[in-house]
């Protein structure tokens, strides 16, 4: 889908009912909005401006799908204007294809290097409705409190997850499975420090996990 210029900022925070996601009503009766159907509950609004999903009352969602790689320069002035304007805790979902691996380069200059935003490249649109799920159920519970919670709720997505670490730049099938199993989620893994991933992945390839996405 593709993001029309005219389109209003709308930078400020959103309350979001608990367990709930606010998303944009141009994903209405999307592959992604069907998927996250049943899963977590799901509201759809005008009125969003850039942003595609709200996660929380500070956090949400900017999808870049294939389309919008592939047709040009659009998206990267939408997230411009976005993290220009914002004060919310943006996360850039990438829709990472044979046809648009060629771009992923420049976006993720752009996104992580650029705009200090944290980047996840997925591989269609039903990857990208497990993550935004798994994200809304680690917002919702206290992780820390309940381990098995935890466990369950990094299991529901696991496939996707997996595959999204795997393309982090320094990380094989063995790094993304021990990444995993001490972080648990993809939240967590961005919010880890240097020193927190050296543990897992060495000195090496620590740093350059990190910068990837956290810079």
């Amino acid at each position: 889908m593709t993001t029309k210029a005219n389109f209003p900022v709308t930078a400020g925070s959103i309350v979001v009912p608990y367990g709930h996601v606010i998303g944009n009503e141009k994903w209405r009766g999307s592959e992604i909005a069907q998927r996250l159907q049943g899963k977590i509950r799901l509201i759809f609004e005008d009125g969003l401006g850039l942003v595609d999903f709200h996660l929380s009352n500070r956090t949400c969602i900017l999808f870049i799908s294939e389309a919008d790689l592939v047709a040009g320069d659009e998206f990267k002035r939408r997230l411009v204007r976005f993290r220009n304007a914002s004060s919310l805790r943006g996360i850039v979902i990438v829709e990472r294809s044979q046809i648009s691996d060629q771009y992923f380069l420049a976006v993720q200059k752009l996104v992580v290097l650029e705009l200090g935003m944290v980047l996840l490249p997925v591989a269609n649109q039903g990857e990208a409705s497990q993550l935004i799920t798994q994200l809304v159920r680690e917002q919702s519970k206290d992780h820390n409190s309940n381990p098995f919670i935890r466990k369950q709720c990094s299991q529901l997505a696991e496939p996707s997850v997996f595959r999204t670490v795997q393309q982090i730049p320094g990380v094989g099938k063995t790094k993304a499975l021990l990444l995993l199993q001490r972080f648990g989620s993809i939240h967590r893994l961005c919010n880890a420090s240097v020193k927190e991933l050296e543990l897992v992945v060495g000195q090496t390839a620590a740093p350059q996990i990190y910068s990837f996405l956290c810079s």
